[in-house]
C-alpha cells in the first residue's frame, strides 16, 4: 500500500515557498509538518490536513484563500502548514489533484506542476 503522495504544501509562512513535495501518511509525519494536532478539510476529490488547534502556529492565508476558492466555505481561520492531497472514492489518498495545483498556480503566480 502507498503511505506516500505528492502533496501540496502551503506553508503559513509568507517567506516560506507553497510547493509540491513528496509526503508520508503516517500521523507522526504529518505532525511534523503541520506542527500540531492533525485536523482536516475535505471537498469532493481533495482534502487538506491542518494544525487542528491553532494556538501555537500562525494563520494561514494562503491556504484560506484557497480552500475558498476552492469552494469550500470555512468557519473560522486555518493555521500552520496546510497539506492538500487528493481523495478517491471512499475516502482514499491520493495525490494533490491537477485543478488544485493549476488553481494554487494561479492565485500565487508560482509554476509548481513538473
Amino acid at each position: 500500500m502507498n503511505t506516500s503522495f505528492n502533496a501540496l504544501v502551503v506553508p503559513a509562512r509568507l517567506a516560506h515557498p507553497v510547493h509540491m513535495r513528496p509526503v508520508e501518511l503516517d500521523m507522526a509525519a504529518l505532525q511534523r509538518v503541520a506542527a500540531g494536532e492533525i485536523g482536516f478539510i475535505a471537498s469532493r476529490d481533495w482534502h487538506v490536513y491542518l494544525d487542528h488547534d491553532g494556538n501555537r502556529t500562525a494563520q494561514n492565508m494562503r491556504a484560506e484563500i484557497l480552500i475558498r476558492e476552492a469552494g469550500v466555505d470555512l468557519d473560522g481561520t486555518v493555521h500552520g502548514t496546510a497539506i492538500f492531497l487528493g481523495r478517491r472514492n471512499g475516502g482514499e489518498d491520493a495525490d494533490a489533484p491537477h485543478h488544485l495545483v493549476r488553481l494554487a498556480e494561479q492565485l500565487f503566480d508560482l509554476p509548481l506542476a513538473a
